[in-house]
């Protein structure tokens, strides 16, 4: 138990010894607890980042020379497109049958944006079979290690708040059929959240406000934990990094492994064409020779407007969170414990024990938290690679209860995307007269993880989809049409 009077006059020194205020009053259990949490705080880099964000808000200041980056098309159309993208397929397809790849998922989050008690990753999220989106990366990780003969191991970033209940789903569901060994759990880091005169607030008489670091918090966390050098024992050269709200993304995909490997990055992201000049994504841009990524919302929109002479948008290349990251260069990063991303200050409601030791629930936002995003690894990486990905193909996350980015709009893209590899393998798909699907459909990815795998897989003449029917095709082939 860390020495009480040691931690007050830490505390007093740093102008924070309102966190002792209820000491007295708590159980001996409770003021280890407490004791605990404070010992955890480097105050000598927090006074640093009061001053710098706190204090003074900093604003963003947009380079002067900003540019379009390279990139390579999800579709080659040139010979040397496509035997670039042969190459690299054959190098992703090579690593993994090397042993030299990781998956990681960022899996903090609770699902009450959308009605759901629980973490995120316990969420179903499938249209015919319901698999939670645990189950749905899981698969495509065990599919991948079947294909290619080596374990995948699988890292799996949680939180304070659910980091034993995702443990326990995992474990009662053994681990959708990956070895217990090779799936490491850790938890994200956090930070203080600071009153707007920089005092660190309570959230309870005997506990800090915390919040998340942030997803760029994930590298750092990945060093804490042991995670990397679990990584290094097993020969692990490449991370496969993914957010845990998108069950369409492949999170083990040769193409983009092989992309990153060839090109000698350190880094390297998927883009999506935006659909249109505001949409709410980050903008890869290059700015003195390095790939950034400005915010939507710092990017002008004259700038964000703009188009090329073949009429799409100049920044047309949308930051999805799907990244492929060199051990190393992870190592680099957070080396000495610390991490080399900046920070950035969101301002935000934040619930907190007032001087009469009451919870206060603010009308405005009262403190600011700090949080890093993992994007921000991109400029200081030596090389980066950027790959073109298609929207009905990779992306429709689940963040929001209704509406655009929520479990219909996801279930109804799940669909699409089935049926048109469906069709591209010759099947026939019941439309209605409008041309929408009129069945629902689920390809397994321990079955299939693209059109070409499941155009391999199946015969045409031995699959009728009827209108109105749930199709399922799972591990072993189709399960039956579910009634």
């Amino acid at each position: 138990m860390p020495d009480y009077e040691t931690i007050r006059q830490r505390l007093e020194a740093h102008g924070q010894q309102h966190l002792l205020q209820y000491y007295d009053d708590l159980r001996p259990e409770r003021q280890e607890a407490l004791l605990e949490q404070i010992d955890r705080i480097d105050f000598d880099e927090l006074d640093e980042l009061i001053e710098q964000f706190v204090r003074n808000a900093p604003e963003f200041t947009l380079p002067e020379q900003i540019e379009p980056p390279p990139i390579v098309p999800a579709h080659p159309s040139t010979d040397a497109d496509k035997q670039l993208h042969a190459d690299a397929r054959q190098r992703g397809e090579q690593l993994l049958s090397e042993g030299k790849v990781a998956a990681f998922v960022v899996a903090g989050g609770q699902g009450t944006r959308l009605g759901y008690e629980g973490p995120k990753g316990c969420f179903e999220a499938t249209p015919i079979a319901h698999k939670p989106l645990f189950q749905v990366f899981g698969e495509q990780i065990l599919a991948a290690r079947r294909r290619w003969g080596k374990p995948i191991p699988w890292y799996i970033m949680t939180s304070p708040a659910n980091d034993v209940p995702t443990r326990t789903f995992l474990r009662q569901h053994k681990y959708y059929g990956l070895p217990e060994e090779d799936v490491f759990f850790f938890e994200q880091g956090t930070m203080p959240a600071l009153s707007l005169d920089g005092k660190v607030l309570l959230a309870k008489t005997n506990r800090l406000a915390l919040s998340p670091d942030g997803h760029g918090g994930s590298l750092k966390a990945l060093r804490a934990s042991g995670a990397l050098e679990d990584m290094a024992r097993r020969g692990i050269e490449l991370i496969s990094y993914f957010q845990v709200d998108n069950p369409l993304l492949r999170c083990i995909d040769p193409l983009f492994l092989g992309l990153h490997s060839l090109s000698n990055a350190e880094m390297s992201a998927k883009a999506l064409p935006k659909r249109d000049p505001m949409e709410k994504l980050g903008n890869f841009c290059l700015v003195d020779g390095k790939v950034r990524v400005i915010e939507y919302s710092d990017m002008p929109e004259q700038l964000a407007r703009q188009c090329a002479e073949d009429g799409r948008l100049r920044f047309r290349a949308g930051s999805i969170a799907i990244h492929v990251l060199s051990r190393e260069f992870v190592e680099r990063l957070t080396a000495d414990g610390k991490c080399q991303l900046p920070w950035h200050r969101a301002v935000k409601k934040v619930p907190y024990i007032g001087e009469d030791g009451q919870r206060v629930e603010p009308d405005e936002p009262n403190a600011v938290k700090l949080e890093m995003f993992v994007f921000d690894a991109m400029p200081l990486a030596s090389q980066t690679a950027i790959l073109e990905t298609i929207r009905s193909e990779e992306f429709s996350p689940i963040k929001n209860a209704e509406g655009e980015d929520s479990p219909a709009s996801s279930l109804h893209d799940q669909v699409r995307r089935a049926a048109a590899w469906f069709e591209q393998a010759g099947v026939a798909v019941p439309r209605d007269a409008d041309g929408q699907i009129a069945a629902a459909l689920e390809i397994s990815p321990l079955f299939a993880d693209s059109a070409e795998v499941l155009r391999e897989r199946i015969d045409p003449a031995d699959l009728e989809i009827a209108a109105g029917a749930n199709v399922y095709i799972g591990s072993r082939g189709l399960t039956g049409t579910l009634k």
